[in-house]
């Protein structure tokens, strides 16, 4: 079975953040959706590590500064939940490649809200945007519908009724 530990990160520059449109994996869960780069943890790997080894794999670039942002809890009822540890980062060195898994693409961080990108996403963008030092949020999904967050342990959407 897969690690259900995975890095998240969002590479920052001139305003953009370097974003995934993933359109090229078959039975991807982010199918068709914009995230950042980054995945699952091989054995034994500390969370940086994962993320160095991600980002070069994914981007074909070394990141040289980077940040642990948050802990993001990802329940779906489609598989089994992950604990994504949230990073950006904003020098790196290298030329970028192309990814096996979507495009890579920059994007104005005051456009990320009107792509498809997760609804809990635009969560985390906020508290990105707001400098936030670190934090904790739980996402939990019934198909592609959010129905409950939590930031640092508290309720922050009544989780909704079906």
């Amino acid at each position: 079975m897969r690690s259900n530990l995975t890095t998240l990160c969002y590479i920052e520059q001139d305003g953009k953040y370097l974003m995934m449109h993933r359109v090229k994996k078959e039975h991807d869960i982010n199918k068709d959706k914009w995230v950042g780069i980054g995945g699952h943890f091989e054995a034994d790997e500390s969370p940086e590590e994962c993320l160095l080894r991600e980002a070069r794999e994914e981007t074909g670039l070394t990141l040289l500064r980077w940040r642990l942002r948050g802990i993001v809890t990802f329940i779906c009822d489609r598989q089994q939940t992950e604990y994504m540890f949230l990073y950006t980062a904003d020098a790196y060195s290298g030329e970028m490649t192309e990814c096996s898994e979507g495009c890579l693409e920059w994007v104005e961080k005051s456009r990320v809200n009107e792509l498809p990108v997760w609804e809990g996403d635009k969560i985390f963008f906020r508290l990105l945007e707001e400098n936030e030092p670190f934090f904790s949020l739980k996402l939990k999904y019934e198909g592609d519908v959010l129905v409950q967050s939590c930031l640092n342990g508290k309720d922050i959407c009544q989780e909704t009724v079906r």
